[in-house]
């Protein structure tokens, strides 16, 4: 069975860090390009970085450098490090393997996510 469970959420003030894990089971990292997506309340699924199998990472443009992506293959775990979280940022973030286009829920591999609140 497959199985992608994230970690590391939790609550920060404006500009603060934190790390976000997505441990695989039954599934490995390693052959499949792997994304982070969020879910800010009452929004749609939003596309945050994707790391491929060779390695090649990309973000989405509102991250402007502040948001790392990485994997661990002998972990069978992807990372997604945030710094610098503002107020617009709070959200359920999900780690999934890669789709094109539109991210649907009902496609491909997803964990349960992990919620970000970030406030003063």
């Amino acid at each position: 069975e497959v199985q992608l469970v994230e970690s590391g959420g939790g609550l920060v003030e404006p500009g603060g860090s934190l790390r976000l894990s997505c441990a695989a089971s039954g599934f490995a990292v390693s052959s499949y390009d792997m994304s982070w997506v969020r879910q800010a309340p009452g929004k749609g699924l939003e596309w945050v970085s994707f790391i491929t199998i060779a390695g090649i990472k990309s973000y989405a443009s509102f991250v402007k450098g502040r948001f790392s992506i990485s994997r661990d293959n002998a972990k069978t775990t992807v990372y997604l490090q945030l710094n610098g979280l503002n107020v617009e940022e709070p959200a359920m973030y999900y780690c999934a393997s890669r789709q094109l286009g539109l991210y649907d829920r009902n496609v491909g591999y997803w964990g349960q996510g992990t919620q970000v609140t970030v406030s003063s």
